[in-house]
């Protein structure tokens, strides 16, 4: 019969094979994180990089969709997981972060938890940190895309809503992509190529995107929508600049970067506050 001795030594090796599982996360310190892996974690953010919802121009549908989305989840009310998808630049990543701050200044206790797309086949273990939580939590995905031989997909399309426990109640999921069905059109017409029943294949590939009950698209900005981007955050920035002046900077400079779209409007208006000495807070 093994001695206490060598009890306490086989006690031991196997606590030190299945640790002890970590303390819940302390949610309090922050209204935003950051998942991490190895080990498991989220990081809290100290000031979340973000512009008032009111500066997002040109996008008023989409705003007003994602804003009462996100009050009804909010409230604990029912609500659907969300796909922005569209042209880059043009404010969906924004729009997220914008919309969570809404949520705060209505007095909505609503964590923001940001998920690299590279970590996506943890997901499943930060829903289950999420889901003994107190708090609703808008789980926030972007640039979400997948390539071939890429089975990440897999691991989100499970918890989206399929698998037997599905997604935590107080969890919701904002993703945003440069593509509708989340791959390349390259890749999915190779599926429909290569494969043995080539509808299959697809389906297997683009179901996934289904699974988010909101669809908000984005398309590129003309000029007139891009100069009264411009002028809004000059506005708010309190930047003085002649209209006739703004216009001509604003245009010169969409032409020689080849676009425009937000971003470039507020790189733009970067390089015009730091010519006229004004801070970028808002």
């Amino acid at each position: 019969m093994p001695s206490d001795e060598s009890l306490i030594r086989i006690a031991e090796a196997l606590e030190r094979m299945s640790p002890p599982t970590p303390p819940a996360p302390d949610v309090s310190k922050s209204t935003a994180f950051v998942w991490h892996t190895a080990p498991d974690r989220l990081e809290p953010v100290a000031k979340i990089n973000r512009i008032p919802i009111s500066l997002l121009v040109g996008i008023d549908r989409s705003r007003d969709t994602l804003l009462e989305n996100t009050r009804q989840f909010a409230q604990g009310k029912p609500a659907n997981n969300v796909l922005l998808w569209g042209a880059r630049g043009m404010g969906k990543s924004s729009l997220v972060k914008a919309a969570h701050g809404e949520a705060a200044v209505e007095n909505h206790d609503l964590k923001l938890v940001e998920i690299q797309r590279e970590e996506m086949d943890s997901i499943g273990r930060l829903l289950n940190t999420l889901r003994d939580l107190e708090g609703r939590f808008l789980l926030f995905c972007d640039d979400l895309s997948f390539e071939y031989d890429d089975a990440h997909y897999k691991s989100l399309k499970a918890v989206l809503d399929g698998g037997i426990e599905g997604r935590p109640d107080n969890v919701i999921l904002y993703a945003t992509s440069n593509r509708r069905h989340l791959m390349a059109r390259d890749m999915i017409e190779n599926e429909r190529g290569s494969a043995i029943n080539p509808s299959e294949a697809v389906e297997e590939k683009v179901s996934l995107s289904d699974r988010f009950g909101l669809w908000l698209g984005f398309h590129a900005c003309d000029q007139d929508g891009f100069l009264d981007m411009i002028r809004g955050y000059c506005t708010a920035l309190n930047i003085d600049i002649d209209d006739d002046a703004l216009r001509a900077e604003a245009i010169e400079w969409q032409q020689t970067r080849g676009s425009r779209s937000g971003r470039v409007a507020w790189q733009y208006v970067t390089d015009l506050a730091g010519r006229k000495g004004v801070t970028l807070d808002f």
